[in-house]
Formats: structure tokens, sequence, C-alpha cells
């Protein structure tokens, strides 16, 4: 290290203390909750659904607090700020239980590939467009690539026809979501179930 070993580790040091802190990022969907609410006045619903009317943030929380309930800033835009008495911990479960209720809901759609070539014999073809039927009629979208190789990229022509006689054999109606088209290693097409 030198002369200079010394007053590098000191710089290292400084460098380390004075580092800025991450910052902690809260949830823009969170809601603010009692000592957090840093508002003069509110407009207060009670437990009950009752609108109580505007009030100072103090008296607001002194009544949750008698309550055994939270304060929660249900609409923080509006002038003054709209608050509600409320458990918060059972609104949380309640809005996480819907979300995983809603994802649960919804279909989930993949992309399979089949990948054929030029040269591809009519049995492996056959193959593959059974293939293409039993994920059509899962719901799943479909990735058909055609490869060429070598001297094979040649004939564009005779690799697209190739391609187009392929899907019209495939039997699950089906429509095109991407048409025809030209990639580095060949052509590909993604259909998906009507």
């Amino acid at each position: 290290m030198g002369s200079f070993g010394p007053i590098f580790l000191v710089f290292k040091k400084i460098r380390r203390i004075f580092r800025p802190r991450p910052r902690i990022q809260r949830d823009p969907h969170a809601l603010r909750t009692n000592e957090f609410i840093r508002v003069p006045k509110v407009t207060l619903i009670d437990d009950a659904g009752e609108n109580i009317g505007q009030i100072e943030t103090w008296k607001a929380l002194d009544i949750a607090k008698g309550k055994e309930l939270d304060l929660v800033e249900v609409s923080p835009k509006a002038v003054p700020p709209v608050c509600k008495i409320m458990d918060y911990g059972k609104h949380q479960y309640q809005v996480s239980k819907q979300s995983r209720l809603s994802q649960a809901r919804q279909k989930k759609v993949e992309l399979k590939g089949i990948r054929i070539g030029l040269k591809t014999d009519g049995h492996d073809l056959n193959f593959k467009k059974n293939q293409a039927d039993k994920f059509l009629s899962k719901g799943n979208k479909v990735k058909i690539e055609l490869f060429l190789r070598g001297r094979e990229k040649m004939h564009h022509d005779l690799a697209r026809k190739n391609l187009e006689i392929f899907i019209s054999q495939i039997s699950t109606p089906h429509k095109t979501e991407e048409p025809i088209k030209r990639s580095p290693q060949g052509f590909n097409t993604i259909i998906a179930p009507e």
C-alpha cells in the first residue's frame, strides 16, 4: 500500500459513513392511518358509516382510540381529507383476499411453441399438427416457427407456402394473431383459439 495506505482507509471509512441511505418506498396504494395523518381537519365517517362532519384530526384520533379502532384516510385528495374509523388490519385482509380471488378468476393463456423445418416428414408434420390442435383446444396461443438451415434460406417462397399449408391443416378453429413474418432463422406466426 505504501504511504497512501492509511489515508485511503480513512477516506473509505468516511465514504461508508456518509453514503446516502436508500429511501424507503411507501406503497402508493397504502392508506395513511392514525398518527400518519398530518392535516389539521378531516371529514370523519364513523364505524357505522355515518358522516359526523368536519372535525380536528386529534379529536378524530381520540374517538377512534376510544372505540379501539384505527383512523384511516380513505380519500386523501378531498378538502379536507375524508377519514373513516375502521379496523385497518381487517380491511387489509379483505383487500388482499379480493385481489387473490380476482387473480384466480383470470384465465391464464400460455404461448406454446411448435417448430418445423422445410424438410420435415409428413408423419412428423401430422404429429405437430395434433400438438397444435391440443394446445388450441386448451385455450393456449401457439407460435409456429419454420426454421431454415443453410441453403434452405434461399427458398423463401417455398417456406412461406409450406407454413401456410401447415396452418390450413390445423382443424381446431383459430385466428391469426400475428401474420407470417420473416425472422433471421426462417418464418414464424402466432395463432390463437377463436
